[in-house]
């Protein structure tokens, strides 16, 4: 246990200093490393592959701050968590596989666990044009499927090209 917990922290960390340490650009969904497009560039693109977006112009920088609507994913206790722990560490390496599949396929921006033991275990941020797909997605995870975990999805808000700090 104490392995597979390491082994999951590890790339947990790694994957939040990715996110954190990218550059506040503005980028085109699942192009990693585009030049940076205006906002009425990349607000056509994002509207032409179906995102919600909206702008509006920020009053201290003169800038325009465009907005899409991501989808977050609450990862919550399921009904089934009393599998053997050699099933319960053979599910957690592939869940963490399935999120950094996510991450890498530009579907999820960041995941992450929660730091106590609650019904909430932890959540992904996906960067997806509609609900049914994050769904989609989520759903896919195999400790959802075995029933480790389970999903709740609301939509969010956010500034496109602002990192973490």
């Amino acid at each position: 246990m104490v392995g597979s917990k390491n082994l999951f922290y590890g790339i947990l960390v790694l994957m939040l200093i990715l996110a954190c340490n990218q550059k506040k650009v503005e980028l085109s969904p699942n192009v990693p490393n585009e030049e940076k497009k205006s906002a009425a560039q990349l607000k056509t693109e994002l509207t032409e592959k179906g995102f919600q977006i909206f702008d509006y112009v920020d009053e201290k920088t003169k800038d325009t701050v465009l907005m899409q609507e991501y989808y977050i994913a609450f990862l919550k206790s399921g009904p089934n968590r009393d599998q053997p722990k050699a099933v319960a560490d053979s599910l957690q390496m592939l869940h963490m596989a399935h999120l950094g599949k996510m991450y890498e396929l530009g579907h999820a921006d960041i995941s992450g666990p929660f730091g106590d033991d609650g019904d909430i275990r932890g959540i992904t941020i996906y960067n997806t044009s509609s609900m049914e797909i994050a769904d989609s997605l989520a759903n896919a995870d195999p400790m959802v499927k075995a029933g480790r975990l389970k999903i709740e999805i609301h939509p969010w808000w956010a500034a496109k090209g602002f990192g973490l700090r």
